[in-house]
């Protein structure tokens, strides 16, 4: 059953869970940092709770919200607050390059539906040389396996290709009582800032998924054994990787590295 919340019943399908703790929302404007001048967008508004603490402090603000009624509701909830410009909208299917005054010129922000968060982290990530910065409320296991490092047991292919565009940082965790209603996980908030410059750079990206899939599907194996197929132990000595590791244990400029190798003229 949909459970209604200042006058609005939060939607299963849109996977809507309203951030009402203030304390949260003082937590994330204060490592979000917003100040006038800054060109921002919030994705997934909802009721506004962080919407208007960023109206407060920037002035202007655009949002991308998918839900007609709520994007219909907020410029009335928010009337005087600021300069409010709403895109009604799937994020999923939005071109944020066009909200952008310049390369790196637009800082995101959001409370993303955890059922669609990932697909949105990659769907920005085409987009990224656009994007300043993004800061994201997800779920706490999701953004552990965003910032795990090499060797431990949440870091994979997410890992490998959010951390091979953008410097990953974990900000603060968020309790499921700071949500209306509360979700069934714990939450964490993240910022993600993409590379000017990437310190890997890959030639072929769409291998080095490829190469990140069958490993991970088989992370368990050595990398002789996960990457038959793809890779044969000649070329992994080549790119200076020990056959006998498994895929969690290494690194990005590894994978980078293998993968620019196989993706070269033989």
């Amino acid at each position: 059953m949909s459970r209604r919340v200042e006058g609005h019943f939060a939607r299963k399908r849109f996977g809507q869970n309203f951030l009402t703790d203030e304390r949260a929302i003082a937590g994330i404007i204060a490592a979000f940092a917003p100040a006038r001048g800054q060109n921002v967008v919030e994705i997934g508004p909802g009721l506004g709770a962080l919407t208007r603490e960023l109206l407060a402090h920037l002035g202007r603000l655009q949002v991308v919200e998918v839900d007609r009624d709520l994007a219909a509701a907020l410029p009335l909830r928010l009337m005087n607050e600021g300069e409010l410009i709403v895109h009604e909208c799937d994020a999923l299917k939005f071109d944020f390059r066009t909200l952008a005054t310049g390369p790196h010129s637009l800082r995101v922000i959001g409370n993303l539906p955890y059922n669609i968060s990932t697909p949105i982290l990659f769907h920005l990530l085409t987009q990224s040389g656009a994007i300043a910065d993004m800061t994201f409320m997800l779920q706490k296991e999701v953004v552990e396996r965003m910032t795990a490092l090499p060797g431990t047991g949440d870091y994979g292919r997410l890992s490998v290709m959010l951390q091979y565009r953008c410097q990953v940082e974990w900000l603060l965790a968020v309790p499921p009582e700071a949500f209306s209603p509360p979700p069934k996980v714990d939450s964490a908030v993240v910022r993600l800032t993409p590379y000017a410059t990437l310190p890997h750079t890959c030639t072929d990206e769409n291998r080095l998924q490829q190469l990140l899939t069958a490993a991970f599907n088989m992370r368990r194996k050595t990398l002789r054994n996960a990457l038959r197929g793809q890779a044969e132990p000649e070329q992994l000595e080549a790119a200076g990787i020990d056959l006998t590791l498994r895929p969690e244990e290494v690194d990005v400029a590894s994978w980078v590295r293998l993968t620019n190798l196989l993706a070269s003229p033989s």
